[in-house]
C-alpha cells in the first residue's frame, strides 16, 4: 500500500525533533562517562566494578531497542518516543539518591532506557521520507549522537559546582520537558495515519520477527557493533583514560573527549550523504580499514628499547603524546561516525516493512558493544596493567569485522557472476 503523501514542514518537524530528542537521550545514556569517575572514587571501585557501572546503561538501552522498534511499528513514533523519555526521566531522578554500588547498577539500568530511543527515531523518522532520501535523514537524524558531548562539556562544571547529584536531576529535569515538547509539537506518522483511516488487523508478531532470519541482518549488526558500540564504549573510557594516561583533571579530560565525540556525532550526516552517492560498502571499507591503522597505533605502549649500533647502543623511547592522541582519536571518530550512516543506510531499503525490528536488532546488537567493550577494557587493565589494551581489543574486533565484510563481499560476487 502507498503511504500518504507528506508536506516538507511535516518531514523537517519529524526529523528537527527528532534529532533534539536524540540528543537529550544520549546525554541522559552517557552520564556515567562523568559522573563515574567521581563515583569510583566515592565507592573505591575497581577497574573491572567501573566498566560495569559505565557499561549498564548501555546494557539496557540495547536490550530494549527491538522491543521499542516493533512498538513503533505498531503503535507509532510519537507515542513510544514521549513514553520511552519520561520513563528515563523518572529514573535518572532516582539515580541522584542512590547510595550504596548495588543501587547504583540498578539505578543505571533505568537511566538505559534512554539509550532505546535510537530504535524508535529510526522507525518514525523513516516513514516520512521516500527511499532516496532516507539515508540523508537517518544520517542526520544520527548527529543526536552528540549529546555525549554536551554531557562531556557541561557534566563536570556541574559536578564540581554542586555535586554528580545535580547533574543527574538537571538532566532528567531536559528530558521530561523534552518529552513534553515532543508530545505536544509532532505528529502521528503516515502509517499511523493510514492504518487508522483505513483500519485493518495489526501484523503478527511472526512477521514483525521474519526478517531477523536472514544472514545479512546480522552482518550489519557485526558492523554496528564496532563502528556504534566501540564509539559508545570509548565515549564512557575515554575520561578515565585521559586521567589515568595523561594527568588531566575531570574538566579538561571531559572537554578532550568530547573532541572525540563531536565528530563521531556531526559527521554521521555526511556519512548518510556519501553512502547515497558512492555506496555503503565503499563506505564499509574505508571505516574498517582507517580503523584498524589508527586502532594498531594506539595499541602501542609506552616503550624503551636499546638498539645496538655500529658505535655502540642506542636509547628509542616511543611514547603517543596528548597532541598526537587527540588527533587519532578525532580521526578514528570521524571513520565511525560514517560507518554508523552507512549500516543504517541499508535498513529501509532492504526492509521498508521491518525498519523498526531490524533496526532495533542492529541497534541492540551495536549497542551491546558498547557494554561489554567498557568491561572488556576494565578487565584488560586489570590482567594486563596496559592502559593501551583497550585499543588492542578493538583493532582484533575492527580487523575481524574487515576480514568476514570482505569475505561476504567476495561470497556475493561470485554468486553474481554465475549463470542464472
Amino acid at each position: 500500500m502507498t503511504v500518504p503523501a507528506v508536506t516538507t514542514g511535516s518531514q523537517q518537524r519529524a526529523l528537527g525533533l527528532s534529532t533534539i530528542a536524540f540528543t537529550v537521550c544520549f546525554a541522559v545514556w552517557t552520564i556515567f562517562s562523568i559522573i563515574g569517575v567521581a563515583l569510583k572514587d566515592e565507592l573505591g571501585l575497581s577497574e573491572t566494578q567501573f566498566g560495569l557501572l559505565i557499561g549498564m546503561p548501555v546494557l539496557t538501552g540495547s536490550l530494549v531497542r527491538v522491543a521499542l522498534g516493533i512498538w513503533t511499528d505498531r503503535y507509532g513514533g510519537r507515542l513510544v518516543y514521549t513514553l520511552t523519555m519520561l520513563a528515563a526521566a523518572v529514573a535518572t531522578t532516582l539515580l541522584a539518591f542512590a547510595q550504596t554500588y548495588e543501587q547504583f547498577l540498578v539505578a543505571a539500568l533505568g537511566v538505559g532506557i534512554a539509550g532505546g530511543s535510537f530504535a524508535v527515531g529510526v522507525a518514525y523518522v523513516s516513514r516520512f521520507y521516500p527511499q532516496g532520501k532516507q539515508g540523508t535523514a537517518l544520517g542526520i537524524f544520527g548527529v543526536g549522537n552528540v549529546g555525549a558531548a554536551v554531557t562531556k562539556f557541561l557534566a563536570p562544571f556541574v559536578m564540581l559546582a554542586w555535586g554528580w547529584q545535580s547533574v543527574a536531576l538537571v538532566w532528567a529535569g531536559a528530558l521530561a520537558v523534552m518529552a513534553a515538547i515532543f508530545w505536544f509539537t509532532t505528529e502521528d506518522d503516515p502509517v499511523i495515519k493510514r492504518r487508522r483511516i483505513e483500519g485493518g488487523a495489526q501484523r503478527s508478531l511472526a512477521a514483525e520477527f521474519a526478517p531477523l532470519k536472514d544472514a545479512r541482518v546480522w552482518r550489519f549488526a557485526l558492523y554496528y557493533f564496532f563502528s556504534f558500540g566501540a564509539f559508545v564504549a570509548l565515549t564512557l573510557w575515554l575520561p578515565r583514560y585521559l586521567i589515568g594516561v595523561y594527568g588531566f583533571d575531570i574538566a579538561t579530560a571531559g572537554i578532550v573527549a568530547a573532541a572525540y565525540s563531536i565528530p563521531a556525532s556531526i559527521f554521521r550526516a555526511y556519512g548518510g550523504t556519501l553512502s547515497n552517492k558512492v555506496g555503503a560498502r565503499v563506505i564499509m571499507y574505508w571505516t574498517f580499514a582507517v580503523s584498524a591503522l589508527v586502532t594498531l597505533i594506539l595499541s602501542i605502549p609506552p616503550t624503551d628499547s636499546v638498539v645496538h649500533g655500529v658505535e655502540g647502543s642506542v636509547a628509542i623511547h616511543f611514547e603517543i603524546a596528548p597532541w598526537a592522541f587527540i588527533a587519532l582519536v578525532f580521526v578514528l571518530g570521524f571513520f565511525m561516525s560514517l560507518g554508523k550512516a552507512a549500516v543504517y543506510k541499508h535498513i529501509p531499503a532492504y526492509y521498508p516493512q521491518n525498519v523498526g525490528a531490524v533496526g532495533g536488532l542492529v541497534g541492540m546488537i551495536g549497542g551491546l558493544g558498547g557494554f561489554v567493550l567498557p568491561l572488556l577494557f576494565g578487565w584488560l587493565n586489570d590482567v594486563t596493567g596496559l592502559w593501551t589494551s583497550c585499543f588492542m581489543a578493538l583493532f582484533v574486533l575492527v580487523v575481524v569485522s574487515l576480514a568476514l565484510m570482505h569475505a561476504a563481499v567476495r561470497r556475493m560476487t561470485r554468486l553474481a557472476a554465475q549463470p542464472a
